[in-house]
């Protein structure tokens, strides 16, 4: 069995070891890999997958319509816009 991620397909990273004399020596990274259940299937997630996936669903907001082509947002003239500041 491979070891990388069921759901991201994140595997293992090669790093090096360097002593005080500068000689290099590889090492394997591997991912942090658990076992768990989906939907009765069995699978191998990495642990960024895992919390990826207890997060809240998000709700999108209502945008505001976007202006028709060729045309440009008007802005407030600058002595009005100065009165607001302040109030």
């Amino acid at each position: 069995m491979a070891k990388k991620c069921d759901l991201c397909g994140r595997s293992s990273t090669r790093g090096a070891s360097r002593s005080h004399s500068k000689i290099r020596t590889l090492k394997r990274q591997n991912i942090n890999l658990q076992s768990l259940t989906i939907d009765g299937i069995k699978v191998k997630a990495c642990t960024a997958c895992m919390r990826t996936m207890n997060k809240p669903k998000r709700v999108k907001a209502k945008r505001k319509p976007a202006l028709p082509k060729g045309t440009k947002a008007v802005k407030a003239p600058k002595k009005a816009r100065a009165k607001k500041a302040k109030k």
